[in-house]
């Protein structure tokens, strides 16, 4: 005895296989669509980004002389490179640099996030807008500014000590560079930062602040045992935004070059050194091997950085 299942009747175009195979299309369509879109950016992307970044490490394998032609010599660019003086003492200038001035930066940009926090009137709208402009002004232009201000011949600062009887410092000289470039960096960057700190800091629930008034707490209590520790995700953030800007630093010292008369020589920072090695001795190779060198000083400084604070998760716990 046989017995036979009947199938359940269905509509056309409604079986199983239709619907799958519907389905596909669909996600190729969508797959489609999300590929066009992209399509332009990863143009941009592997043209001006990943092919310099490839054709820069293919340079760095050769050395080219006037003698031997071109070499392939692998890693001994690189060997030179941690070797060389020249580029060890700037990333010993750029590493001393960020030990002063990420903690001014955080220092000051918190300090201001704070006080706008705190203060809701239509002027503390105003600050924030005048605090934040020096970061849209072009790094060229302020540098640019900065060395006007510095200036012993035509700049403002010897006619308002000449007032008071004393001698202007002299900020773009070998003693005082340092200073000098620490506060046009800190006048650039701080506005920036506080914005991400004050963005923050509105994210925070006020329920938090109603119940810690209840209880008695200060403002200044407020501040040390609740927006602060509340912060240390943004706070982390500038600091590592702060430690990959700074060991790159590049423009502010390269601006004011001409102005500075010898203070800024042509190993001030690593940058500045490949800069001269690939377009003043046409060392180009030597210059991409530096530039990657210095690539690798960056992340193993930002990596020892993240490891040392990702079980904490906090500055303050």
């Amino acid at each position: 005895m046989t017995t036979s299942t009947a199938s359940p009747p269905t509509k056309k175009g409604s079986s199983p296989f239709t619907k799958k195979g519907g389905r596909r299309s669909t996600a190729a369509r969508q797959n489609l669509f999300g590929w066009l879109f992209v399509g332009p950016f990863g143009i941009v992307f592997l043209a001006l980004l990943v092919l310099p970044i490839g054709y820069a490490l293919y340079l760095s394998l050769f050395q080219k002389s006037l003698i031997g032609g071109t070499r392939f010599v692998l890693f001994g660019n690189y060997t030179k490179a941690f070797t060389d003086p020249n580029f060890l003492d700037g990333v010993w200038f750029v590493i001393r640099f960020s030990l002063v001035l990420i903690p001014l930066q955080m220092a000051i940009s918190l300090a201001i996030a704070l006080m706008l926090d705190i203060i809701v009137t239509r002027f503390a709208r105003f600050s924030r807008l005048m605090i934040f402009m020096p970061y849209a002004i072009p790094t060229v232009i302020g540098a640019l500014m900065w060395g006007f201000l510095y200036s012993e011949n035509f700049g403002p600062l010897a006619d308002i000590f000449g007032i008071f009887g004393a001698e202007a410092p002299d900020f773009l000289s070998k003693s005082l560079i340092f200073y000098g470039l620490l506060n046009i960096v800190t006048w650039q960057w701080a506005g920036y930062y506080m914005i991400i700190l004050y963005a923050a800091l509105q994210g925070i629930d006020p329920t938090l602040y109603e119940a810690a008034r209840i209880d008695g707490a200060s403002q200044w209590q407020i501040i040390l045992r609740i927006k602060i520790p509340l912060l240390s995700p943004a706070l982390l953030l500038i600091l590592v935004f702060a430690l990959i800007g700074t060991l790159q630093f590049f423009n502010e010292p390269k601006i004011l070059q001409e102005l500075a008369a010898g203070s800024i020589p042509n190993d001030f920072t690593p940058n500045i050194y490949a800069f001269y090695q690939a377009f003043s001795l046409a060392n180009y190779n030597y210059g991409a091997a530096i530039s990657f060198a210095l690539g690798a000083v960056v992340f193993v400084c930002v990596y020892i950085f993240l490891f040392a604070t990702r079980k904490r998760g906090s500055f303050f716990e």
